[in-house]
């Protein structure tokens, strides 16, 4: 047992300072993210769920979990930073109880927690969590709901990474239906969010049915795939790539701008007739939403003052 913790068990009443020094890690960890561009916070449970669309889940019962591999929280994710210290002296109250109850040697209830794809995310318990990380407590006993996923997660991922990870899946699977890849080795569709290949599929679903009412046979849905590829979609991109209208859209890949300008060409097909030109749609969707520099360069600073002021801000 730590000595520490041996020295709180045997004097529960002793003036203790741990909140306040769990508190300090919170701030010098925040800063230090700060520093790097990094993020310090707790993925929120209800993030992870939406894009990971867990299928089933399973009782686990009680058991011992590592405390190191908890890194999100259904409700609190915003009270404690990535590895559980308070962020906000409103927590000090509670978590001072908790605190004490250690001390004093007080068995609490197990907390209650999500596991999915091989992390955990805290139902119920939060406190409790945090006051056994100061404490330098490895394990907790929990009462564990698994949820099924195809994705490995590890302690370390932040939601964007979580988020590429679903991409990346998602990726897979389009390219294994489509064989997309053997039909055109040059194709490297890439997306910024989910659920875009799902898009692509039924973009080539309706590719597929108009080529169809010309034919007597229905085509083979590899032909369908290709042509969508150099009819529909290498247009459009090429136009992206050509005329660099990327730069307008910081962060997001030529695929992003493909679904967008289709769906925003569609509008404008509806409205002025199906002969509206492609490359119009292109240049007007990019003179609409696209940023120019003085722009981006507004935003930026501004993305710098929200930092800034979430680093000293007093919680």
């Amino acid at each position: 047992m730590n000595k520490l913790l041996e020295n709180h068990l045997q004097n529960p009443n002793e003036p203790d300072d741990t909140f306040d020094k769990a508190r300090l890690r919170a701030f010098f960890s925040r800063l230090s993210a700060f520093l790097v561009n990094r993020k310090d916070d707790l993925i929120p449970f209800n993030f992870a769920y939406s894009i990971l669309k867990p299928k089933s889940e399973a009782y686990r019962g009680i058991k011992q979990v590592p405390v190191s591999l908890i890194v999100g929280s259904e409700g609190r994710y915003k009270d404690f930073n990535r590895v559980f210290m308070p962020r906000g002296v409103y927590l000090r109250e509670r978590w001072e109880r908790i605190n004490k109850a250690h001390k004093a040697h007080i068995e609490l209830p197990p907390v209650r927690l999500y596991e999915i794809g091989g992390v955990y995310f805290v139902r119920d318990g939060n406190h409790r969590i945090s006051v056994a990380l100061a404490r330098g407590v490895e394990y907790v006993d929990a009462e564990v709901i698994s949820l099924s996923t195809e994705i490995k997660l590890h302690k370390n991922m932040t939601q964007e990474d979580l988020k590429n990870a679903v991409i990346e899946l998602e990726k897979k699977k389009f390219m294994k239906e489509t064989n997309l890849k053997r039909l055109r080795p040059e194709a490297d569709l890439g997306f910024t969010d989910t659920g875009r290949y799902d898009v692509l599929l039924e973009h080539i679903q309706v590719h597929k049915y108009f080529i169809n009412l010309d034919k007597k046979d229905e085509i083979p849905y590899v032909d369908a795939v290709a042509s969508w590829y150099d009819n529909v979609y290498r247009p459009i991109a090429d136009v992206i790539v050509e005329e660099n209208i990327l730069a307008r859209f910081p962060g997001r890949t030529v695929s992003d701008l493909y679904i967008w300008m289709v769906k925003y060409w569609d509008g404008l097909k509806r409205r002025y007739g199906q002969d509206y030109p492609r490359d119009k749609a292109v240049r007007r969707y990019t003179e609409k939403y696209g940023k120019t520099f003085g722009e981006k360069l507004k935003l930026s600073v501004s993305a710098l003052g929200r930092r800034i002021k979430r680093l000293f801000s007093p919680r």
